[in-house]
């Protein structure tokens, strides 16, 4: 049994394991942004699509991102519209930024904050995490911890009893939208619909 409390959660991703616990879109697998590459080996994921740093508040983020005072702005005013929740924003990358997040493109960085009490707790006591849906390459996201454990034995997950498992995830991934010097390129579209 790999189902573990909040603590022994947020140890392991300190002793750089791979984690995995309920997001408002689907389950995580994350880890810090430093041992990010554990997570493309775990998932036999290509390296040319990159993970997201998630962060439990906005602040948390924009040390990781790079641009003018005006796209500073621009970006809050995303963040406060539209975070916690289910958009991904993919910004220029500074260099607080692991090249091991996008190993093939490492100016940039997709950067989420969730709506779930739960993922924000956690990601409050570890600091903003490398994360990805909790899957193998080219598979459907696994829905449940219990799914999740059993596809991948040697991730740490999220005890049922630690939270509410009430607490609905809409199951879809995130949009995905990528700031071009300009404007907003939705690379994915998921549950959230950018009006700006």
């Amino acid at each position: 049994m790999t189902q573990v409390s909040i603590a022994e959660l947020v140890a392991g991703v300190k002793q750089g394991k791979v984690i995995s616990f309920p997001t408002d879109t689907v389950p995580a697998l994350a880890a810090s942004p430093e041992n990010a590459e554990s997570i493309f080996t775990i998932k036999q994921r290509s390296t040319n699509k990159p993970l997201i740093l998630m962060a439990g508040e906005s602040e948390q983020i924009w040390n990781f991102v790079k641009g003018s005072d005006l796209e500073y702005e621009n970006w809050q005013r995303v963040a406060d519209k539209y975070w916690g929740g289910a958009l991904t924003l993919v910004l220029p990358a500074s260099a607080a930024v692991p090249s091991c997040m996008n190993p093939n493109d490492p100016t940039t960085i997709g950067v989420r904050v969730p709506k779930s009490d739960i993922a924000c707790s956690i990601l409050a006591k570890t600091g903003p995490l490398a994360t990805t849906s909790a899957n193998l390459s080219g598979k459907p996201p696994l829905q449940t911890m219990q799914e999740i454990e059993a596809s991948f034995p040697d991730v740490l997950t999220l005890a049922s009893a630690a939270y509410d498992s009430n607490t609905p995830a809409i199951g879809i991934p995130s949009t995905v939208a990528k700031w071009d010097g300009k404007g907003w390129q939705i690379l994915r579209q998921g549950a959230v619909n950018l009006n700006i």
